[in-house]
């Protein structure tokens, strides 16, 4: 979806497992190391992308290693630098969810990709979701297709369009 997204709108697409995968190369997921540093490579990329007038789409998901706040300090560092952040919720029915987990799509970018532990996460991941900013548009994953998305997202966020 985020990938239609770019296509359609000409953004550039920040997956946060571009981050992640940088620092897991040095520092442990779980460590305090990669914890900081995640969150402060993420911030540098949305502060200098705001500075410099790009505009960008970027991945999260909420979760228990994410630093409490993450998603309002983002709003205002990208605020503060003159940029704009408009949140988007997708949403997956469980059973859809636990039939994707295994795709290989997902191995790109080595994301979750184990059923148990899925099971397992998703009572923290509805926690953290309950503190995420309103989103200004949901989607229903399951219900509509990427590139069908892409045109709901930019026509409700009022994004420009390539051709």
């Amino acid at each position: 979806m985020a990938r239609e997204l770019a296509a359609l709108s000409g953004f550039a697409l920040f997956h946060n497992h571009l981050v992640v995968d940088a620092v897991a190369a040095v520092f442990p997921f779980d460590s305090k190391q990669f914890q900081k540093l995640r969150e402060e490579w993420w911030l540098a990329m949305l502060r200098e992308a705001a500075e410099a007038g790009a505009s960008l789409i970027f991945t999260f998901a909420p979760e228990q290693s994410v630093a409490a706040g993450f998603p309002h300090r983002a709003r205002e560092l990208v605020e503060a630098a003159g940029g704009r952040v408009d949140f988007v919720g997708l949403i997956v029915p469980h059973e859809e969810q636990e039939r994707r987990i295994a795709g290989e799509d997902r191995s790109a970018f080595r994301k979750l990709r184990s059923v148990e532990v899925l099971r397992q996460l998703r009572l923290q991941f509805e926690a953290f979701e309950a503190v995420m900013p309103d989103p200004v548009v949901t989607i229903d994953t399951a219900a509509v297709l990427p590139a069908a998305a892409a045109r709901i997202i930019a026509a409700t966020l009022g994004l420009p369009t390539a051709a």
